[in-house]
């Protein structure tokens, strides 16, 4: 596929050279089309990585990514324009954090509605589908970092385009029973408020790779 990547951090970069190794053609899209990272990005990643503005790399995309900071996540996808963003599946990877009092960051829900709510609502004609916001960007594309079962989340309106998200995540290696569907683009408010227990988690882990997963009983 074709595939959008906005926000050139190191989530950015870490998904959209992932994509490029799997097999995709991948544009790195931000705010300006001379973005010294985006451009080193993509000299560095072969004919398969290319950069631009938001809306470059909307506009060829067959399927977009939100990797940037969540509270100009909306802004993002403004720039990167409604027209680009229709009938595409929007992977939303972001977390609305809040850090101006300080660490640990606040995650602001307006109204108690999810980012990703926020995001659907604001472009109704797009499919977005909550993902891989539970974990660092080293695990996102490999989960096999850590030993044993842990789990993805997805969340999202549009069943197909959950297949589709669903598809790319076994494509970095994630076993499909480690992913679950919980329904609703409702649900992104709950894997969303997972945030302060992560943060806390990492505070007393340090940085080293972890995730959070749902272990069941034995039938």
């Amino acid at each position: 596929m074709n595939i959008a990547v906005l926000g050139t951090g190191e989530v950015g970069r870490r998904l959209a050279t992932k994509l490029v190794a799997v097999g995709h053609h991948v544009t790195l899209g931000s705010r300006t089309a001379d973005n010294e990272a985006a451009t080193t990005w993509a000299a560095d990643h072969g004919p398969d990585a290319a950069h631009g503005t938001f809306a470059d790399a909307a506009a060829g995309a067959d399927l977009v990514v939100n990797a940037t900071p969540g509270l100009v996540s909306f802004a993002a996808l403004t720039a990167a324009g409604a027209e680009n963003l229709r009938g595409k599946t929007v992977v939303d990877v972001s977390n609305p954090l809040d850090f101006s009092t300080g660490f640990p960051p606040r995650v602001v829900q307006p109204d108690g509605a999810s980012l990703a709510e926020e995001l659907q609502r604001g472009f109704p004609e797009a499919r977005v589908v909550k993902t891989l916001n539970t974990m660092n960007n080293a695990v996102m594309v490999d989960p096999g970092r850590i030993k044993g079962h842990h789990t993805v989340f997805l969340s999202g309106d549009d069943a197909s385009a959950k297949a589709d998200v669903a598809a790319l995540l076994e494509s970095f290696g994630w076993a499909p029973a480690q992913i679950t569907d919980l329904g609703d683009l409702t649900t992104a408010r709950g894997v969303e408020q997972l945030m302060p227990l992560w943060l806390s988690l990492y505070g007393v882990l340090g940085p080293v790779d972890f995730n959070l997963g749902v272990a069941l009983a034995e039938q």
